[in-house]
């Protein structure tokens, strides 16, 4: 018997998959398809994937060609199967020509002919309509959002909003991408040229240019924090409810699949039951930066407590116990370093943020029968290690990691708006929600330790 394996994703299952998988049948006696998983797509850069594993393993079944269809979720795993299931023929389309000449050395590589003009990618153009998004604020991250879309199907920048049109950020970034749309004055006026809306402007806007967009019809993606209250919060993820709109708050680290990984192998009891995390998020800014400057609603906290938040609430979730700030604040009350620390009933977590002190930056998950090692910069999560009593049993992850991760919370959110992302477990509005909570109780903190400066009075 002769038998043939062949891989795909086979997304939105068209008429060159079916050709694909009939030729590949008449190759031999015995086919095997593999049906990449998500985890896998999102870790070789793969971000535009609309269906859900099942869903693409069922299109293969309906056709009627395969004998047996199995999950590819690891770089390698191709040898690994040829080997295992004794392939005689390995089989992909032409456009992949070249590509897996190497495992001749295992068995017969057969390139098939493609179907012209059809594709999955051709398919979701014709499907749905780009989603004209326009980004509020030109600063450092405007341009790196820019960049990062053209990664993700469906996304399409179209505009952008910056009311101090004299701004030396807006001038360069004008400079950078004059073939947007501008609008200085009139907001309203720029979300009727837009679907969707990125907000990336000083933080203690994120709220208002939120509602206003929610309340005529527009999705919101918009940089941490979303909100300086839990009230406040809760209100624009109502809002967003009410109008059936996609609201995500963009802390990098959640929509990372590398980061997904790790909190996987945390939940899953390698390291038995969790009792301890300590996340460290800081950079050294510069001292004219709006993080170093503003002391109202810059500093470390607002800055980089959100993403700090996001292991330990999905870790140990939101129902603590006691919350302790310590903070060391500059002559004007900017915090330029904090501690976090939050207890629960059978476990704790502390955090540490800073703009002008530096720390390794790492995350530690610890357990009852070991812990789990990030090193800095935890929040991109390229790597990380599994570590027991026996320090030499060592186990190391390495999840694939592209660009500067902003294509994935794009992805995400586009995902969202078309339908095919229903329960954004990447970040939940209720730990968004919480986040805020915890931001609330930072701020009541901060005033306490700084009313005596003058220049917050």
């Amino acid at each position: 018997m002769t038998k043939v394996i062949t891989y795909g994703t086979f997304d939105l299952f068209h008429q060159g998959h079916y050709n694909l998988l009939k030729h590949a049948k008449a190759l031999g006696d015995y086919l095997i398809v593999g049906v990449t998983s998500e985890h896998f797509d999102e870790n070789r850069g793969k971000i535009n994937v609309l269906e859900d594993v099942l869903t693409r393993v069922q299109h293969v079944r309906d056709t009627g060609f395969a004998d047996q269809i199995i999950i590819e979720d690891h770089e390698g795993q191709k040898i690994e199967d040829i080997q295992r299931y004794g392939v005689d023929i390995f089989t992909v389309g032409s456009d992949w020509v070249g590509t897996f000449d190497y495992l001749n050395q295992y068995c017969k590589v057969v390139y098939l002919p493609r179907t012209p003009d059809i594709s999955s990618t051709a398919i979701r153009s014709n499907m749905f309509q780009p989603v004209r998004i326009g980004i509020v604020g030109t600063g450092r991250m405007a341009p790196r959002f820019i960049s990062e879309a053209k990664y993700v199907s469906g996304a399409q920048i179209i505009a952008a909003y910056n009311p101090v049109n004299d701004a030396e950020s807006f001038s360069e970034f004008r400079t950078h991408f004059p073939s947007l749309i501008y609008e200085t004055e009139n907001y309203e006026h720029f979300l009727e040229l837009i679907d969707a809306v990125y907000i990336a402007s000083p933080n203690e806007t994120h709220y208002n240019y939120a509602q206003k967009a929610l309340l005529q019809g527009k999705h919101v993606l918009s940089e941490k924090p979303l909100a300086f209250t839990k009230r406040e919060t809760q209100e624009l993820y109502d809002l967003a409810e009410t109008k059936n709109l996609v609201l995500l708050e963009a802390v990098k680290a959640a929509y990372c699949p590398g980061f997904q990984e790790l909190i996987n192998v945390a939940e899953s009891g390698r390291i038995g039951e969790i009792k301890d995390i300590e996340a460290d998020f800081t950079r050294l800014a510069a001292e004219n930066s709006r993080e170093r400057t503003d002391a109202e609603y810059g500093g470390a906290f607002y800055e980089f407590g959100p993403s700090v938040l996001v292991p330990i609430i999905k870790l140990l979730g939101t129902n603590y116990k006691d919350i302790s700030f310590h903070s060391i604040f500059d002559t004007s009350g900017v915090d330029e370093y904090d501690k976090m620390d939050i207890y629960y009933d059978n476990a704790m977590a502390s955090a540490r943020t800073g703009v002008a002190v530096k720390t390794e930056g790492q995350l530690v998950i610890s357990g009852t029968k070991g812990y789990i090692l990030a090193q800095s910069p935890w929040w991109l999560t390229k790597h990380f290690e599994v570590r027991y009593e026996d320090s030499e049993k060592i186990e190391s992850y390495d999840p694939p990691f592209r660009g500067d991760g902003l294509r994935y919370e794009i992805s995400e959110f586009i995902r969202k708006i078309i339908g095919f992302s229903r329960n954004g477990y990447k970040l939940t509005a209720e730990e968004s929600i919480f986040m805020a909570e915890i931001i609330e109780k930072y701020t009541e903190y901060k005033n306490k330790q700084t009313s005596g400066i003058d220049h917050l009075n």
